[in-house]
């Protein structure tokens, strides 16, 4: 048994209770933003109209508490009935044995409904079928502030060009009080596109290994070193929140940050415009983000008339309908080919230019390698912005650093 299993089963046998679940009740636990949250209230609220004697109910938690706290309480015979997130949950639940697969529990017919192409929404791995998702997309874009720059610059030396204009330092103190550009970066997952961009990748998904060592990685690192610390148009340092504060309160001209956020900037009235990340000049390439289908997934303790229930209810909140609701409110992309299609989509200009953005992405993959992946690039990534490292060792680092998380994990 794998030292991961090992340690979460031990944890799940100290903190879980093994009791089951009584009474007529189905549970959703998600990570959805309080505006969604409030959405989804609502849905259960109309469903459970039409199914008198059962109640359903829906409980936050942020991302990797949620799933964190999912595998605690499935390992224990407890947990939602219904889990919805992100699809790169999904190779630690099916290595954990925490989800069921639902081929047989849903029609042909209703899994041709969902997109294949650009991406499949719906998520297999292993040859059986995990997760039926709600939304597809759920990835990284140039976000503008029209107010501060009427169009969005196209490739990265524009951006440079331009950026350098829109960074404003008044007092030559080397604190801008306004930038051209901010986000995330020094998050593993945000500088992702880049490397894209050049070429390259995280992850050889077929071999199932790391692919960090590359002159593509190198390069996007450097870039991102250079917006920084040799064209000054982004902050030199910079976290997620304190990009987001940045936008928001009109101190940034443009922000890379994924769907999860853009509902906020609309209800704070920022006049946005969404585009694909600058071309990177030097190979012709879009950077690439990763895309991520989120959806509902089956706990594997849920049988009997709760699993009917619980599929009932998945069928209504994956439908046109129900998802065309959360694209008004958030810009979020159908999984639906009829939603995909329609014209609430295709008239939508932000909702296209998400489109764009995610033709030029490639599909996160669901194994569970992709966590240790992470975890290794993280340390020598960021310590190249503290000046620690240079780009080409932290390259080399996170290289032998994900192959030996993954060697030890996999003994």
């Amino acid at each position: 048994m794998r030292r991961t299993t090992l340690s979460l089963l031990i944890f799940a046998a100290c903190l879980c209770s093994c009791s089951g679940k009584g009474g007529h009740r189905i549970l959703v636990w998600h990570s959805m933003r309080a505006v969604e949250a409030d959405l989804l209230r609502k849905e259960l609220a109309e469903f459970a109209q039409r199914h008198p004697g059962w109640e359903f109910e829906e409980l936050y938690y942020q991302n990797e508490t949620a799933r964190t706290n999912y595998i605690i309480s499935a390992l224990g015979g407890s947990g939602p009935e219904l889990f919805w997130g992100a699809n790169d949950n999904i190779g630690p639940f099916v290595e954990m044995g925490v989800i069921q697969p639902l081929d047989g529990l849903v029609s042909q017919a209703f899994l041709d409904s969902f997109l294949t192409a650009p991406f499949a929404a719906n998520t297999r791995l292993d040859g059986r079928l995990w997760q039926i998702a709600d939304r597809v997309g759920n990835h990284l874009c140039l976000v503008y502030n029209k107010k501060l720059i009427a169009a969005p610059p196209q490739t990265m030396s524009e951006l440079i060009r331009i950026g350098q204009k829109l960074t404003v330092d008044k007092n030559g103190d080397g604190k801008p009080e306004q930038y051209a550009l901010v986000w995330n970066y020094t998050e593993p997952f945000f500088a992702v596109p880049f490397i894209g961009g050049y070429g390259g990748w995280i992850i050889d998904e077929e071999r199932r290994t790391p692919t960090l060592n590359t002159d593509a990685v190198v390069k996007a690192c450097q870039l991102i070193y250079d917006l920084g610390h040799r064209y000054h148009i982004i902050p030199q340092e910079c976290d997620y929140e304190i990009a987001n504060a940045l936008f928001k309160d009109g101190y940034a001209a443009m922000i890379i940050n994924g769907s999860w956020s853009w509902g906020t900037y609309l209800e704070n009235g920022i006049d946005m415009g969404i585009a694909r990340i600058p071309m990177i000049d030097e190979t012709g390439l879009w950077p690439a983000p990763m895309v991520s289908p989120l959806g509902y997934s089956l706990n594997v303790n849920t049988t009997g008339a709760e699993r009917d229930m619980a599929l009932q209810l998945l069928h209504h909140l994956t439908s046109t309908a129900v998802q065309l609701k959360f694209t008004r409110l958030s810009v979020s992309l159908p999984s639906r080919r009829d939603g995909f299609a329609s014209p609430e989509v295709a008239d939508n200009p932000l909702v296209s230019a998400s489109m764009a953005q995610m033709r030029v992405g490639r599909l996160m993959s669901p194994i569970t390698e992709m966590r240790w992946i992470w975890d290794a690039m993280r340390p020598s990534y960021q310590a190249i912005f503290t000046g620690r490292t240079k780009p080409q060792a932290a390259a080399r680092d996170m290289q032998t650093l994900a192959e030996k998380l993954i060697r030890e994990n996999r003994e």
